[in-house]
């Protein structure tokens, strides 16, 4: 476990701490969950490791620069859909008694799959509030028929992904939003500015360089779109931040960076360590966004205390 002033991590599993955590104890997720069933395995990483292949797809190099490898969502099977369908059940039912009353959930997902997340919310008693739109253009390939792209050039055998839809999810509020407002601190969305709405459409760009050379984990998100995501999910700007599948620990980074407070959950360990470096050089770099609030950089703060054990 790591704590210092403004977030603790923990190395420890998501669903074995929310079964200990406090009721009505946090005010807001934002995460991007594990959807690998099979991608996330040690030989399908070590085939990632080695650019082998397997379930990773290896873009093709674009003007001498090798892409990240990708998961491919198209060769799920049914099994795999009901796992993934079950994990969000579960983590959903865990996750509803945790949150306070108005706490909003942002989770991250994939046109191809979000169906299979969304649901078991619902049905565990969260409101949908809408869906967050990621538009962000990659270089990335993988839409021609496999091993048939000269046979066959003018075609496309799914979409050439541009976006990425984050999930907005609510815990009904206390009577009306404006009491709950008062006593939680939550039913509600901060906006960038008294003149301007928290939209559901967000221009985003791939991590920078420097932000994959501080964190090289397979699923990276920028700080310019995570800080407008916690900036958001803290409408008094007050409360607590879960991130349960922390990664390296971009989210974490984001509410450091905007002076939130911040709980996450890491079951890996190698990506747990990672998070611990990661974290104060995230928060500390100055980012560039059309909102206003991403533009905020801080020096790392002081290093934080680091408690033993998995906690």
């Amino acid at each position: 476990m790591t704590v210092s002033r403004q977030y603790e991590i923990h190395n420890v599993d998501a669903f074995d701490w929310l079964d200990q955590a406090a009721p009505n104890s946090i005010h807001a997720v934002v995460t991007d969950p594990p959807y690998g069933f099979i991608e996330y395995t040690p030989k399908e990483l070590e085939k990632r490791g080695n650019r082998t292949g397997g379930i990773w797809r290896l873009p093709q190099s674009y003007d001498g620069q090798k892409r990240q490898p990708i998961p491919r969502f198209t060769v799920l099977g049914q099994r795999e859909h009901q796992q993934i369908e079950g994990f969000f059940t579960l983590f959903a039912q865990k996750l509803l008694p945790v949150i306070v009353p108005g706490g909003h959930v942002f989770v991250a997902t994939n046109p191809l799959v979000s169906h299979l997340a969304y649901l078991p919310f619902v049905r565990a008693g969260f409101e949908k509030r809408g869906e967050i739109v990621r538009v962000v253009h990659t270089l990335r390939g993988g839409d021609r028929p496999k091993n048939a792209h000269t046979e066959f050039p003018d075609l496309s055998v799914i979409p050439r992904g541009s976006w990425e839809p984050w999930g907005l999810f609510r815990k009904p509020c206390e009577g009306r939003v404006s009491d709950n407002l008062r006593k939680w601190h939550a039913g509600a969305l901060r906006r960038p500015s008294q003149d301007e709405p928290f939209k559901d459409l967000i221009l985003s760009a791939p991590a920078s360089r420097n932000e994959r050379m501080i964190a090289p984990h397979p699923s990276l998100k920028p700080q310019s779109f995570l800080r407008q995501l916690v900036h958001a999910a803290l409408p008094l700007g007050t409360g607590t931040i879960l991130d349960p599948f922390m990664g390296s620990g971009s989210t974490i980074a984001a509410a450091l960076a905007l002076e939130l407070r911040s709980v996450g959950l890491e079951i890996n360990r190698e990506y747990f360590l990672l998070a611990q470096q990661a974290i104060p050089l995230l928060a500390a770099l100055k980012v560039v966004s059309g909102a206003r609030i991403t533009a905020v950089g801080r020096s790392p703060e002081s290093a934080p205390v680091r408690a033993r054990g998995a906690g």
